[in-house]
This record gives C-alpha cells, sequence and structure tokens, in this order.
C-alpha cells in the first residue's frame, strides 16, 4: 500500500506539487481553508499551467478536504507524510491540526519559505520534521482551482526542490521524498538543509518585500536601476547575517553570495557582475513578465504578508548579532505600513529608501 500523503495548505506552492504527485499515482489529499479554491478542485479538477503548452494539465487525480472535514480523517487512514505549505505566520496552527492525524511514524514536511523547522519541530518533534525548499519555482494561485509557474522549469540548469533532514545526515525517507518529488522538477538530498535555507531567505529578502511595497512583478522590479541596486543590498546584508551565524551559503538564484554581498558593499565590479545576472534573469523566456513574488502577490490579495518572517527575520538576527540591516529594517517598516493602508504600493516607496 502507497503513503497517504497530506498537503495542509494547498495554495501556489502547495497545490502545484500536490497537484503533480497526485498525477504521478501518489494518493495525495488536498487540504486548504479557501472554501471556494477547494470546490472549484472538485468540480473541474485542479487546472495547472506552466511556460509551455506542454506543462498545461488539469489534475482529477487528487483527494480534496475542507479544513472543516480534517476531522473525518479520525475515522480512516492516518498520513504518513504531511507537507505544511501555508503562510509561515500560520505555520504553528496547521502543524498542530494536522500532527494527530499522523501514522505513529508519519513526519511533517516543510514546504515553505522561511525558517520554519524550528517551529514545526516545537510540535511534532525533530525527529519527525524534514525541510524541502522549493527554489526559484515562482508559481502563483491567481484563482479558484487555477495555479500557474510563471519560471522555466529547471531541469539539468538548476536544482528546483532540496530535500533536507534538520541534523544534516542522508536518509531513506528523504531519498524516498526526492524520488516522489523528481517527477515533478529536479530535485537533491542536501546535507546543507540550514545552509539552503539561509539561501533562499536572501533571495526572498531581495524581492519578496520589494514587490510588496512597490506592486511591480519580478522583471519590472529587476529593471528599475535604483529598485534593483536597493534589493542587492538587501542581499548583500542578508548573507553577511548568514555567514555570521556559520551558515554555508548556496547560490542565491543564480548569484554567488560573496559575490553579491561585496556588490553591496561598494565593489563596483561585483556590482556590474552582479547587475549583469538580474537583468538577464528577466528575459521572458527563463521568467514571464506574469511572475510576482508571493508577498507581492499577497499585497494584491489584501492578505497578510510574510514580511516579518523574511526581512524582518533577517534584520533580527542581525541586531542579535551585532550586524545592523538598516535596507531589511526599512522595508521591514515600509510594507507594514502598505498593508494597514496608510500609503499605496508604488516604486516609489522603495527608490527613495
Amino acid at each position: 500500500m502507497g503513503k497517504r500523503i497530506a498537503v495542509m495548505g494547498a495554495g501556489a506552492v502547495g497545490g502545484y506539487v500536490g497537484g503533480h504527485l497526485a498525477r504521478g499515482g501518489y494518493d495525495v489529499t488536498l487540504i486548504d481553508p479557501w472554501p471556494e479554491h477547494i470546490e472549484a478542485i472538485r468540480r473541474d479538477g485542479l487546472e495547472l499551467y506552466g511556460m509551455t503548452p506542454e506543462e498545461r494539465c488539469t489534475v482529477r487525480e487528487a483527494k480534496t478536504m475542507h479544513l472543516t472535514e480534517l476531522q473525518g480523517i479520525a475515522k480512516g487512514t492516518p498520513f504518513d507524510i504531511a507537507f505544511v505549505s501555508v503562510k509561515s505566520y500560520d505555520t504553528e496552527w496547521a502543524t498542530m491540526m494536522i500532527r494527530q492525524y499522523l501514522a505513529p511514524d508519519g513526519f511533517v514536511v516543510s514546504l515553505q519559505n522561511c525558517m520554519n523547522e524550528e517551529r514545526i519541530a516545537a510540535i511534532v518533534g525533530w525527529g519527525k520534521t524534514v525541510g524541502c525548499i522549493a527554489a526559484r519555482i515562482a508559481v502563483d494561485l491567481y484563482a479558484p482551482g487555477h495555479i500557474r509557474r510563471t519560471v522555466a522549469k529547471g531541469g539539468s540548469a538548476h536544482t528546483v526542490f532540496r530535500i533536507g533532514e534538520v541534523h544534516g545526515r542522508v536518509t531513506r525517507r528523504a531519498e524516498e521524498l526526492a524520488e516522489m518529488i523528481g517527477g515533478i522538477d529536479s530535485v537533491k538530498v542536501t546535507t546543507n538543509l540550514w545552509g539552503e535555507r539561509w539561501s533562499k531567505l536572501c533571495l526572498n529578502g531581495m524581492r519578496n518585500g520589494v514587490s510588496a511595497a512597490t506592486g511591480l512583478a519580478g522583471n519590472d522590479g529587476d529593471r528599475d536601476e535604483r529598485i534593483r541596486r536597493f534589493a542587492i543590498r538587501l542581499g548583500g546584508e542578508a548573507v553577511r547575517i548568514g555567514q555570521a551565524q556559520g551558515y554555508v551559503l548556496e547560490h542565491i538564484g543564480n548569484l554567488q553570495p560573496d559575490r553579491l554581498a561585496a556588490a553591496a558593499e561598494g565593489d563596483r565590479a561585483a556590482l556590474d557582475e552582479v547587475e549583469a545576472v538580474m537583468l538577464a534573469g528577466t528575459n521572458i523566456a527563463a521568467r514571464s513578465d506574469l511572475q510576482r513574488p508571493s508577498m507581492g502577490q499577497d499585497m494584491l490579495k489584501g492578505r497578510r504578508t510574510e514580511i516579518d518572517f523574511i526581512n524582518g527575520f533577517i534584520a533580527d538576527k542581525g541586531k542579535e548579532l551585532g550586524l545592523p540591516a538598516p535596507a531589511n529594517a526599512a522595508l521591514t517598516q515600509l510594507v507594514k505600513r502598505v498593508e494597514r493602508g496608510e500609503i499605496p504600493a508604488r516604486p516609489e516607496n522603495v527608490r527613495e529608501l
């Protein structure tokens, strides 16, 4: 009998991964608090889109549950694997909710932005906690039952999914997860979960809050010189704070960490190099002009952002270490002002920082 998989939070990333796992023949149940989304999937299937016509598909194989129906699992078979794919501020309650429906040897996989493994482990234990990083996947739940991917597949050019145990060893369950996810896009089992996590946090720190504060999609933000250079300052601060914590950083998108930090610190050659890479990424064959970082999507939808768990988290860690992160701190406060409706999202917000 195959593993029973729950996806707690079937939004952009959770729905995309869960939908493709169901297409691959796995026993997947999508659980989400948005009633219209679940009803659309039940009625019409989950519509998935990508950068090529071949990626377009309708998933009808996935089971679905409204959040209010989850207690019904108590009468059936518990889940072997639970992907938690909610916003960081919802991590604790989502993990607590699914914990009681796990099999005795079941475990939870954090398929999220930010550093949430510790929050999950506080509820289910470190031995039942696994990390899964989706690097540069760029997906958008833009209507109930409709999820689009707005960057090209990674394939051999870029490893999208990185699965890691919190202790850094390669285990059979991590390898099994990689086998499952390998049917979606490129994947590896990493022995450097924490370095991978902080590297992804650096990239999110450069992109998410900027989109939320400016209202710009990803390519438009990168094409604006002043906004692009502010993003480089954000990334440079985050790199130095990660290094001070002892993390071994991976590439940040296509950027080498030390070159990004040097660019932020005034090295002209490094700045030219980093800007060239960022501008090359705006090629619409690689990244659609529709691509909008998740925090920018949240702002458009009137949802709470993850700013406290991304730029705010970076700034707080820097303060603990005696490494000021003024760009990250300023962006955190700016995004909160936009969230509260005090000012509109507009490019001038960041250009003026």
